[in-house]
């Protein structure tokens, strides 16, 4: 899916956020969202919960991101985007391992909303392998994702990213959307090994990154913007602004920031910018990704 990140969008885009999820506890238990320094976000958010932040930022379109390996997820996602004019997109998940991922994609596209399925993607950051995207049978997957014109989405850790560079290279044909910069440790300052290693991804042209999750790998206490500035400068210069797209990760960002914090941080972290790159950084990049519909009030 190369030509996804150069395909045009259907319209000019207004203020993209690439990357929120929502979630409802008496649907489904979130199981990652245990102790204290998560407690904050153990409750229930929705669109209606986002919506009005979203508009005081400027934003106009979302790509709503799944967040648990359950099947019965996505489709959830795509009916709410279904019925929303903020979600323009759904990241969901499938069984990347199951020899039958082919055609469950191609039967999630016939669901309800199944035209806003943009990408898919899985919790790698939670597999003990570090080589777990380069096993056949998620190669396999991988194939199936290019194929049926959708992105991957990568959750990884820092040490994942070589298997990361690998199945970018593995698969020309499908555009790798790394989310959060790979989670540096922006709380301990620490550059390397990730800028070695982010650097490596950028060098191959099916690969984008999102600028989001900033702030809660920053400490959450007490981040400045020039704490994140190393990490936001290092993916601006590796993979460049029309390679780049802004994500504020709500509501996980909450823990440490405000949703207008997070785009106020994404501002002045990109002030350096022109205004067609930030174009670009802000909704362009995610357009084209991700070939989101964009209706005319966006």
């Amino acid at each position: 899916m190369g030509a996804a990140v150069t395909a045009e969008p259907a319209v000019a885009p207004g203020l993209v956020d690439a990357h929120h999820h929502v979630w409802d506890l008496s649907v489904r238990d979130q199981e990652w969202i245990t102790g204290d320094a998560l407690a904050p976000i153990r409750r229930n958010f929705s669109l209606a919960d986002l919506l009005p932040e979203a508009r005081a930022a400027g934003v106009t379109a979302t790509v709503l991101v799944q967040t648990v390996t359950v099947a019965e997820e996505t489709p959830e996602f795509l009916a709410l985007a279904a019925g929303s004019d903020l979600v323009a997109g759904v990241v969901g998940w499938t069984d990347l391992t199951s020899p039958d991922v082919a055609d469950a994609l191609a039967e999630t596209r016939e669901l309800p909303g199944g035209q806003h399925l943009v990408g898919i993607r899985h919790q790698v950051q939670g597999e003990p392998d570090p080589q777990w995207l380069l096993r056949p049978d998620v190669r396999r997957g991988l194939a199936a994702v290019g194929a049926a014109g959708l992105a991957y989405d990568l959750v990884v850790l820092p040490h994942q990213l070589v298997a990361c560079v690998e199945a970018a290279r593995g698969h020309p044909e499908l555009t790798f959307v790394l989310d959060h910069l790979g989670k540096p440790p922006i709380a301990s300052g620490a550059l390397e090994p990730w800028a070695t290693a982010v650097r490596s991804l950028a060098a191959l042209p099916n690969t984008v990154c999102k600028l989001s999750g900033l702030v809660t790998e920053a400490d959450p206490r007490t981040w400045t913007v020039d704490d994140l500035r190393p990490y936001a400068d290092t993916v601006l210069d590796a993979f460049g602004p029309d390679r780049l797209m802004f994500g504020s990760d709500w509501p996980v960002c909450t823990l440490a920031a405000s949703y207008a914090e997070v785009v106020d941080a994404a501002r002045k972290l990109t002030d350096s910018l022109t205004e067609s790159e930030r174009a670009d950084l802000f909704a362009g990049t995610a357009a084209r990704v991700y070939r989101l519909r964009l209706s005319e009030a966006s």
